[in-house]
């Protein structure tokens, strides 16, 4: 599908896979407009990689003679500079002032700026296009510019952005080709897009099915509707929607790594061996805790406090000690430890077998242990952890980022019963029958997005039943 075909998906295959949108230039000329038609919006920040807003960009800009070779529209590249000397007599400040060039060079162009081609020293900017033969550019000058200088000219700005459109200052070849390339990380967050709808959609949908003259809602505020449609997204993430997310850590040598911003509540915290296999760990919270509060006392016990009236803090002897044992001493496992795979070496165990007979379950495991400090907002780890690399996977709320949040379509009805059994339980006037019916229905299209979510396959069940016909000796 070289060109969208009038349906719901708007990009093209190259678009989608590739995140780039080529175009063919028409005309020879500076100041030429290309309009963005991805489903994500471009995010500009500046068209010098030599800026830190340059990092803002999700997007770049390629040029290309043959649409084979391209290159990156900066203003060091070709079609964005070029260069010059000046004679042998300086150039003073002056606006307007001419720089006599030794050569022509009809490539220098208005609002070009100028600088040492050296040193990079700016030295003012272009007023008008020199013009075919003439060898004095006039120009705004700052900072007086040495005899015989050799210059470049070229666009601080070689192309802008706004509004999805994008505005190429340098002047462009009739014959050659624009891209327009997403960043990798862009391209990653729009693939699988199809299988959800954003949020400011569920809105502006929800407003034209139920809201105006003649439906169930007469009238209602915009923000109303919002919050209500985030307030849904949030109670589904918990059991509903599941909207696990993962981070890729290590644990430094002070075992504690800072939960993440949107984090609600954790799913499971692995290490991972040298073979990628993760290890679960397990939650240390009937082992030992991380107080929130550790005041230092006098001899008598009592806390002592500052000159603000604040109890003085001292440093936790629980986590100190916690953090210098020997987790083997609690899980029992005296021998040097096999961690790939779970894999089970029947002669590196020989000489252990039958001896944990007796050990508690809770605790005879060799996976380490994580604890949360509140205090922090960390999460802090046994040492056996140090410098393992884990996997933090974790709930999200769904708000932590506005309107741009995606939720699944299986759950999208679901959403709108929800939103509307909200704003009719909360509006004056609306008869019972009526909230108590669209509870019920706010309940079971609740239960079908859960069924949908479920995601369980039937080869996945025979497998399962499989397996429990073995018989398990290890």
């Amino acid at each position: 599908m070289p060109i969208p075909n009038g349906g719901l998906i708007t990009e093209t295959n190259r678009q989608y896979y590739a995140g780039a949108q080529q175009f063919t230039i028409t005309s020879t000329g500076v100041g030429q407009t290309f309009t963005s038609t991805f489903d994500t919006s471009l995010v500009f920040g500046n068209s010098d990689p030599a800026t830190n807003d340059y990092n803002l960009n999700n997007f770049k800009i390629f040029t290309s003679p043959d649409a084979n070779n391209w290159t990156e529209l900066n203003p060091t590249s070709a079609i964005a500079s070029t260069t010059g000397t000046n004679t042998a007599a300086p150039v003073n400040v002056g606006n307007p002032t001419s720089i006599p060039l030794t050569v022509t060079n009809a490539n220098i162009l208005k609002d070009m700026v100028v600088v040492d081609a050296n040193t990079g020293v700016l030295y003012g900017t272009v007023l008008v296009d020199l013009p075919v033969g003439n060898t004095n550019v006039s120009c705004s000058i700052t900072t007086q510019i040495p005899p015989s200088t050799s210059l470049r000219f070229q666009f601080a700005s070689p192309w802008t952005e706004a509004n999805n459109i994008v505005t190429v200052n340098a002047k462009l070849t009739s014959g050659n080709y624009l891209k327009i390339q997403l960043n990798e990380d862009t391209v990653w967050d729009s693939h699988g897009s199809y299988e959800y709808v954003k949020i400011e959609d569920i809105v502006n949908n929800f407003l034209i099915a139920y809201v105006g003259q003649g439906k169930l809602i007469p009238s209602v505020n915009r923000n109303d509707v919002i919050f209500h449609v985030k307030r849904g997204l949030q109670e589904f993430s918990y059991d509903t929607l599941k909207s696990v997310r993962s981070q890729e850590l290590t644990v430094p040598p002070n075992l504690s790594i800072i939960m993440p911003q949107d984090y609600v509540n954790y799913v499971r915290l692995s290490f991972i061996d040298t073979q990628g296999v993760q290890h679960t760990i397990y939650p240390a919270n009937k082992l030992t805790l991380r107080p929130y509060a550790t005041p230092l006392q006098d001899s008598e016990g009592v806390p002592t406090q500052d000159s603000v009236n604040t109890n003085l803090q001292g440093t936790s002897r629980t986590t100190k000690a916690w953090d210098e044992n020997n987790p083997k001493n609690i899980s029992g496992a005296y021998i040097n430890d096999y961690e790939i795979a779970d894999v089970y070496w029947k002669t590196y165990y020989d000489g252990a077998l039958g001896q944990r007979y007796g050990l508690n379950p809770e605790t005879s495991q060799r996976n380490g242990w994580f604890i949360i400090d509140d205090r922090k907002g960390v999460f802090a780890f046994s040492n056996d952890l140090k410098e393992k690399l884990i996997i933090l996977e974790y709930i999200s709320d769904g708000n932590a980022y506005g309107l741009d949040q995606r939720i699944p379509k299986m759950a999208e009805e679901a959403l709108y019963a929800h939103v509307l059994y909200s704003i009719l339980s909360t509006s004056v006037g609306v008869q019972e029958y009526i909230v108590q019916r669209f509870k019920k229905e706010k309940s079971a299209k609740l239960r079908n997005a859960k069924i949908r979510l479920s995601n369980i396959k039937l080869d996945q069940i025979v497998q399962v039943m499989r397996n429990k016909s073995k018989w398990i000796k290890y």
